[in-house]
């Protein structure tokens, strides 16, 4: 099941358990994951791109390790919420993760980067920090918007 409405997707999940986020890029794929009562997002791998069926590898052997029960996916949508090449190319990857058997939420993510940036260079984070953490924290900053969603709905 694949979905961009939060109150789907939690009837879709099992109460509880942990969520797995990912920053879906063409180079890299961030991942973060929440705390089983979705209180709280931190960064957690960060997967260097190959072909897709070593990044589904990949992430499917963190879904096992991590006990994930199901997957929330930054959405990269246009300023003014419309579809562009790379919204495709998500909805895509996240298809081609359907039969994981995991919940899939598609989740806006048009600021997430931006604000991480934002962060990151208030901590005065040198560019090659940053360079090497946005992806993760990007996911991190998608999936706490994701949980703070659903926890409140």
């Amino acid at each position: 099941m694949i979905t961009t409405d939060p109150v789907a997707y939690r009837a879709a999940l099992p109460m509880g358990g942990r969520l797995l986020g990912l920053d879906v890029g063409t180079k890299t794929i961030g991942t973060a994951l929440c705390d089983a009562g979705w209180a709280f997002a931190s960064p957690a791998l960060l997967i260097k791109r190959t072909k897709f069926t070593a990044d589904k590898t990949a992430l499917a052997g963190l879904i096992a390790q991590q006990q994930v029960k199901g997957l929330v996916i930054g959405l990269p949508l246009n300023l003014d919420g419309s579809d562009s090449p790379r919204t495709q190319s998500t909805r895509a990857f996240a298809r081609n993760l359907a039969d994981l058997n995991l919940p899939i939420l598609l989740w806006d993510e048009r600021w997430s980067t931006a604000a991480v940036e934002r962060q990151m260079i208030a901590e005065d984070l040198s560019r090659a920090k940053r360079a090497e953490r946005v992806d993760k924290l990007a996911a991190s900053y998608i999936l706490q918007g994701a949980i703070d969603a659903l926890a409140s709905g």
